[in-house]
């Protein structure tokens, strides 16, 4: 008895969001699919009922939305929000006198509304910064966890998904199916520089005195190590060597890091390890063992090597760092309402766990303003906000030369941190890995200035 209430109250919407179980269908059968908005009530996805009883989900936004709310179709299934809230849409919470009504007159009831907490128009500033690259974008509220953003490119209109599945499912060298924001695995470049300052300092108490004199390049064991550009930084601290991105420093402080402290380290801020998410995501991956050699220990300590993330699981990192160390539960949808706006369900936030310490969470913030005022943020100085980041260039080969993923990530308001931002851009040449900075940077003005 025990465990059919458990499982009434807490198992049961996973079971029925199954997309094997037919059960879905007698939903269907008895209530219209209802609707999904935005925070600020604008409608992503809705159900048109026409007159004879066919019923048409449309999406008023097209492909503005496509991986995060997904798409619902009869043949193809269901994806996103869309399938994560399938119980909550298929479910009617009308008042009870006009669900006994519908039912004498064999008409269906509405489902209910499922309130996100993205912003149409963030969202549509992210979606124009981000322009024809391929990558993705994650804005979350700093204090809370709310996503308020998500974009993925290459997308799909969900509207016209069935007529084109053909074509967008054979498209691997797009993939535009993919949600690049959370399924997305990619060398994380420079911005891993967070999780190897952060495992300096667990292992050197005195971290602050740590200096480097930079020629450009490290090399050891017949491995080299280029800085950005061949850049000759000189003389510097871990802060300046945060703040200007010096590979040869950081390739350094590898060589000198215990491996088993450092992988912990990258398993606290949840490398190998699941992820808080309603949507599907790829695991990150840090790879380095104590029989891992020095060319590859050097490469993971500045972001390249066999290390692997995608742009949410950065944002969560990011996150925490600008909470104070405390990781907040992200989440999507803010409350579950009637088709008539009255609330059934409220989320609220929550803790998901601490990730570092208040002190290491402060110092890191520190470091990371210093890459917006002197270093390779700087781009980010002087506005009408305060941001803290950090940047980053990921590195990969193909057959016509090499190429490079452009990263940022950071919060505003560094004092009272407001939004945390997460962008990738992929393949361009070298000279454009400042790409990331730059969109962060529209998508920040837009918010702001409106």
């Amino acid at each position: 008895m025990g465990y059919l209430v458990y499982f009434t109250v807490v198992r049961a919407s996973t079971f029925v969001n199954s997309p094997y179980n037919q059960r879905q269908n007698a939903f269907a059968e008895r209530v219209i699919r209802g609707s999904i908005t935005d925070r600020n009530g604008n409608v992503l996805a809705e159900t048109d009922a026409a007159e004879d009883g066919t019923e048409t989900r449309y999406y008023p936004y097209g492909s503005l939305f496509a991986h995060v709310v997904g798409y619902s179709d009869d043949e193809l299934g269901t994806t996103g929000l869309e399938a994560v809230e399938n119980f909550e849409l298929l479910t009617s919470n009308a008042f009870f006198v006009e669900k006994i009504q519908n039912e004498f007159n064999e008409q269906k009831n509405q489902g209910d509304t499922v309130v996100t907490t993205l912003d149409a128009n963030l969202q549509q500033a992210a979606y124009d910064a981000l322009g024809d690259y391929k990558g993705a974008v994650v804005v979350m509220e700093a204090d809370t966890g709310k996503i308020l953003a998500m974009v993925s490119k290459p997308d799909f209109d969900p509207n016209t998904v069935y007529e084109n599945w053909a074509t967008l499912n054979s498209d691997e060298e797009n993939s535009p199916l993919l949600n690049r924001a959370t399924s997305g695995s990619y060398a994380p470049g420079s911005v891993f520089k967070i999780v190897t300052a952060l495992a300096y300092m667990r292992q050197n108490s005195d971290y602050s005195s740590y200096t480097y004199d930079c020629g450009g390049s490290i090399t050891m064991d017949n491995t080299t190590i280029n800085c950005f550009g061949r850049t000759v930084h000189g003389f510097e601290d871990l802060r300046s060597s945060f703040a200007n991105s010096c590979n040869a420093s950081f390739a350094n402080i590898g060589l000198m890091l215990d491996i088993a402290g450092y992988r912990q380290t990258a398993e606290d801020l949840l490398f190998n390890s699941e992820l808080p998410s309603v949507l599907d995501y790829t695991k990150s991956s840090f790879a380095l063992d104590e029989d891992s050699p020095s060319s590859e220990i050097m490469m993971t300590a500045m972001g390249q090597g066999e290390t692997t993330v995608s742009p949410y699981h950065m944002a969560l990192i990011t996150q925490a760092i600008a909470n104070g160390g405390t990781l907040m539960e992200p989440y999507l949808v803010d409350s579950v309402t009637n088709y008539t706006g009255t609330e059934v369900r409220k989320n609220v936030p929550k803790s998901y766990g601490r990730l570092m310490t208040s002190d290491e969470a402060a110092q890191l913030k520190e470091y990371m303003c210093a890459v917006i005022s002197e270093g390779t943020g700087s781009e980010l100085s002087g506005r009408s906000y305060s941001v803290a980041g950090k940047t980053g260039t990921a590195e990969y080969s193909l057959t016509d030369g090499e190429m490079t993923h452009s990263w940022f990530v950071g919060f505003t308001n560094v004092d009272n941190p407001e939004l945390v931002i997460s962008v990738i851009t992929e393949g361009s040449d070298g000279s454009a890995g400042g790409r990331a900075v730059s969109i962060a940077g529209t998508i920040l003005d837009s918010y702001y200035s409106s």
